[in-house]
């Protein structure tokens, strides 16, 4: 059977979510983009570290 009850229950909880009325926490979103020192994802370094590398790099293959 497999795929069939898998695929419904992923349609289920998609509909959970996009129609939850949950609130938004705004509080915790502003801490969360207002955050100094780490880009998404990493937690260890900057973007300015990301562009370093990047410039580095793009030398490189000139």
């Amino acid at each position: 059977m497999g795929r069939g009850r898998a695929k419904a229950k992923q349609t289920k909880v998609a509909r959970e979510l996009k129609y939850s009325s949950q609130g938004t926490d705004f509080e915790a979103l502003q801490r969360e983009l207002s955050s100094n020192g780490s880009a998404p994802g990493t937690g260890t370094e900057s973007s300015d570290e990301y562009d370093d590398d990047y410039d580095e790099w793009s030398a490189e293959k000139r």
